[in-house]
């Protein structure tokens, strides 16, 4: 076997320890159930992913699904579906895999850059001068450090453990996979159209996984400068722009669905909810606050509240601004020194390649067109963690070669390898806790309202939602007012008291929350439904039916609606008009409406 082969079948192997280390670490996420956040939107209330059929598939190409355009991510949970029904163990399982998979990639992708850079022209012409540290084991020393990191961290709990970010998991997947194929594709001499057709079909499933994706032609053109080394003038500049122009457009494309999607579920922020000076001191604070969190991740929150006031000379901002300059101007500093002393200091490059890896991977959702009300996301860190993980691997290679021209060689690996161990076992600890945060939604909500007590409505409403199916409605109540409390026009919480309240018999008081959540969003179809069924208790029979009628205009695929207007038919003696209603709620899996046809003999 030559060494070449040796070599590549090591590096394999090692990349596979990084991703037999992140499954076996995310084990204990087969034991957690679904989290009421987003888990019912997407799986156990979503009848949509029940059939894989041209149905499905239409819907899942062709149509705008909470908020969001990502046909891919929906196809993995039908194809979950079918597999496993609602057990959500198979949910977890799967994207255990995929973040297994990824962390392989993660792992062969850092040797591949490296080597990327020990091909390039500028470092051929040095006899390796700037890139001694790399010879031996270096590059593999760096890989596995960098699969490690990013299979391990406890930062990606989010994307992990939760059963509905899927979708950042699949896109780095496409995401990873295409940065393969292009480098594979820009290594080669006469590469053919090949690689470079996959590295724009993996993008463009990248894209319909999770519209974050959109960053990676600009990436590619970073990766084009260093370590690929085929971007040294204006002339190879443009070059490689053309050359990257399919991905453009599909960026563009993903781009616009994305924001048609946005406005379609009235997720996008005006300027009146935070003005743009504001969203910029917020995006610098969240820049530094993940590389904070990679270096120190505790007091990892699910929900970062957006901050109700952010002025630039308040500790809290001119800090993060402070290190952003001083890091951009280190960056620039190595730009000056690799191009003055270019055969001694090449390694300089790879600090403002990671660093504009790292800004650009973050720039889609560092909320300079916010989405949502929160600030920053853990699972916002899945792709741009990347560059500094890899930076990180560097650094580990660097000074594992550096140990080798001190007297005390043997001790300094040595510690080096046990400094290495502890950071594994603390990450890997540190994980398995954060991977019980997501244990069930009882659990979760808790910790979220002990990490951000009193700031924000959505985490009352949703532990009230918990209290609730749980059957202690007083608990609930008291969640749902705390919401309403911290947020008068949180719609949701005064939909989900009214319900309280009418199982409580208290028909006054939840009339009243039906009426407060229509006035504050017409649009909520839920809201009908549950008036509707408040007016058919008081025998309201022409109320009830508007509002029914309201309700399946406003969401026609609503079978409770169907169900409830068919029944106060039923009661009016129309039996005729409510045979039809009973059939449409029973097809879509109402049972009571099935019930309904055998005992009245439809």
């Amino acid at each position: 076997m030559t060494m070449k082969k040796l070599g590549g079948r090591l590096e394999y192997c090692l990349a596979g320890l990084s991703a037999a280390a992140a499954f076996l670490v995310y084990l204990p996420a087969l034991q957690n159930g679904f989290i009421n956040w987003d888990d019912d939107r997407y799986i156990y209330a979503d009848p949509g992913i029940h059939a894989i059929n041209a149905a499905f598939l239409k819907w899942a190409f062709s149509g705008f699904y909470f908020s969001n355009w990502h046909p891919i991510t929906m196809i993995s949970y039908a194809l979950d579906y079918a597999v496993w029904g609602l057990d959500p163990l198979g949910y977890h399982l799967t994207n255990i895999v995929l973040h297994s998979i990824n962390s392989f990639i993660v792992a062969v992708l850092a040797i591949r850059l490296i080597e990327a850079w020990e091909k390039t022209k500028a470092l051929e012409a040095e006899g390796g001068g700037g890139g001694a540290f790399l010879e031996g084991n270096g590059k593999l020393i760096a890989g596995v450090a960098a699969g490690l990191l990013f299979g391990l961290h406890p930062l990606h709990v989010e994307s992990v453990a939760w059963a509905s970010e899927r979708k950042d998991l699949l896109c780095a997947l496409f995401f990873l996979l295409s940065i393969m194929a292009y480098i594979k594709y820009a290594s080669i001499p006469h590469p053919g159209p090949l690689p470079y057709l996959l590295a724009l079909a993996f993008f463009a499933l990248a894209l319909m996984s999770k519209p974050m994706a959109v960053s990676l032609p600009i990436v590619l053109l970073i990766l084009d400068w260093f370590p690929l080394g085929r971007i040294f003038s204006f002339k190879s500049f443009r070059a490689a722009f053309f050359e990257k122009l399919p991905f453009i457009a599909l960026s563009l494309g993903g781009s616009a669905l994305a924001v048609m999607a946005q406005n379609t579920g009235g997720a996008i922020k005006s300027f009146k909810f935070a003005p743009l000076n504001v969203r910029a001191l917020v995006a610098a604070r969240a820049l530094v606050l993940y590389l904070w969190k990679m270096v120190l991740p505790i007091d990892l929150v699910p929900y970062y509240p957006y901050p109700k006031d952010a002025a630039l000379l308040s500790a809290a901002y001119l800090l993060p601004v402070a290190c952003l300059s001083a890091i951009t101007a280190f960056c620039l500093y190595c730009l000056k020194v690799a191009k003055n002393k270019k055969r001694k200091y090449g390694f300089c490059l790879f600090f403002p390649a990671c660093w504009g890896f790292y800004i650009i991977t973050l720039l889609p959702v560092l909320g300079l067109v916010q989405v949502g009300g929160q600030a920053m996301a853990d699972r916002y860190t899945y792709l741009p963690s990347l560059g500094p993980f890899l930076m990180a691997g560097i650094f580990a290679a660097w000074a594992w070669k550096k140990a080798g021209s001190f007297k005390w060689e043997r001790r300094l690996r040595i510690a080096g390898i046990s400094a290495a161990l502890l950071v594994v076992l603390s990450m890997s600890y540190l994980t398995f806790w954060q991977i019980g945060v997501w244990k069930n939604s009882l659990v979760f909500w808790d910790y979220v309202i002990e990490k951000e007590p009193g700031k924000v409505p959505e985490p009352y409403n949703n532990r009230g939602i918990v209290f609730e199916e749980m059957g202690q409605l007083e608990r609930a109540t008291a969640d749902f007012n705390e919401a309403i409390s911290l947020d008068p026009a949180a719609f949701r919480a005064h939909y989900n008291l009214g319900k309280v309240l009418m199982k409580t018999g208290r028909l006054d008081l939840a009339l009243a929350e039906d009426d407060k959540t229509i006035a504050l969003n017409p649009s909520y179809a839920d809201s009908y439904n549950n008036r509707g069924i408040i007016f058919a208790m008081r025998q309201r029979f022409a109320m009830a039916l508007t509002d029914f009628n309201k309700a399946i205009l406003l969401n026609p695929d609503d079978a409770q609606a169907y169900y409830n207007r068919g029944k106060v038919y039923l009661t009016s003696g129309c039996g005729g008009l409510a045979a039809p209603d009973f059939r449409k709620a029973c097809g879509m899996g109402e049972e009571n409406a099935c019930r309904a046809l055998r005992e009245n003999g439809f």
